[in-house]
């Protein structure tokens, strides 16, 4: 949460810092925001790996929380854009290297009868920092009449007080005796221990991101209904609001009940949420649709991820998370492009109906893994 809150102060403000006071073009701002978030997401796969080969996970987590930390003093010193991309980079990777042996550490750390609570606590003070961030930002800008740097500033001390906690308040625990030892975490033979189960989660998890392709879609659709520009941010508010609230109780059902059933009702949330922003009129429709949006982030994120540490061998983990990761991470860029070339061709509400599409076939390919996982432990 922490981590979130300094980097989404510094994210809100970076595009338009680039774009008004160092004078770089919007087509730059998206070359570094697209590098930046690639970088992440190919790292999270050999920092999962790493952290299963050295059986331990608390150091890469705490590495990558460190080189976000020490990255964040660059942003209100940095002379030109490229110490800025220099930065941007650089935080990236060490939210890469963190991802998959956080997510690990999170699995080796719960009891299992509590582990549902543990990602849907994870995700949902995760999601809160989504939203805090954007909010101080505004506030310091209003307090320091739009001094970008000062603003900047104020981020760093969320930043290290995230690695001061990881480093001093996490114990990472022992490494089970007689756990297997991992030589090559990405070699054709581990990945089959990985087991049947575990790609089939995978794959259901990547068609279910295709249906649920980037929030910018959301702000639009608000825009083309009517709802000022000074008013959209609202939007994002909204939805993770909703999204914080839902993810830890969501969480703590899937520990007393079948997670697939969890899984299902996200499902028909997202296929709710779909039917009212492609056929709601008004703003008031939107918001419904945003919020439904919302609560079905709220009851599938954390699940996924608990599923993920379900399914895969104790020992492997690490590996696990940042492949899972990196593949949803491909299918939500694929999903973008899908949504945007049907919104230009046809409108928003094909966008919104393929989504639905995409969602009624993640529901079919739950269908094989009910009974074979998500039972209450």
């Amino acid at each position: 949460m922490l981590m979130d809150i300094s980097s989404e102060m510094i994210h809100a403000l970076l595009p338009v810092y680039l774009v008004t006071v160092l004078g770089t073009s919007t087509l730059t701002v998206g070359i570094i925001e697209g590098i930046a978030e690639a970088t992440a997401s190919i790292t999270k796969v050999f920092s999962g790996a790493l952290s299963d080969w050295l059986g331990k996970r608390k150091f890469l987590a705490a590495l990558g929380y460190g080189l976000a930390a020490f990255t964040k003093p660059i942003f209100p010193l940095a002379p030109s854009v490229g110490w800025l991309v220099t930065a941007r980079f650089v935080d990236r990777i060490g939210k890469g290297i963190r991802g998959a042996p956080r997510d690990a550490l999170v699995a080796d750390i719960s009891p299992k009868h509590l582990r549902g609570a543990s990602f849907g606590l994870r995700q949902s003070l995760d999601t809160v920092g989504a939203f805090i961030g954007p909010f101080l930002a505004i506030a310091f800008m209003w307090l320091t009449a739009s001094h970008f740097t000062a603003v900047f500033w104020v981020a760093v001390i969320p930043a290290f007080l995230s690695l001061f906690l990881i480093l001093f308040a996490v114990q990472e625990p022992e490494r089970p005796e007689g756990l297997r030892k991992v030589r090559m975490p990405l070699h054709r033979s581990e990945l089959a221990r990985m087991g049947a189960t575990y790609w089939w989660v995978v794959a259901v998890a990547t068609v279910f991101t295709l249906a649920r392709f980037s929030e910018a879609f959301l702000i639009l659709r608000a825009q083309s209904s009517g709802l000022s520009v000074a008013l959209v941010p609202i939007v994002l508010v909204i939805m993770n609001v909703v999204y914080a609230l839902s993810a830890y109780p969501a969480g703590a059902l899937s520990d007393r009940m079948d997670r697939i059933t969890i899984l299902i009702i996200g499902l028909v949330l997202l296929l709710a949420a779909d039917v009212v922003l492609a056929y709601a009129p008004g703003l008031g429709g939107i918001a419904l649709g945003v919020m439904l949006w919302g609560a079905h982030m709220g009851f599938t994120q954390g699940v996924l991820s608990t599923l993920v540490a379900d399914c895969s061998p104790p020992e492997l983990r690490g590996t696990a998370f940042g492949l899972f990761n990196l593949v949803t991470g491909i299918a939500l860029l694929v999903a973008s492009l899908i949504a945007g070339g049907l919104w230009d061709a046809i409108g928003p509400q094909a966008t919104f109906l393929a989504g639905a599409g995409f969602t009624a076939l993640t529901l079919v390919g739950l269908i094989p893994l009910r009974g074979r996982v998500g039972t209450r432990p």
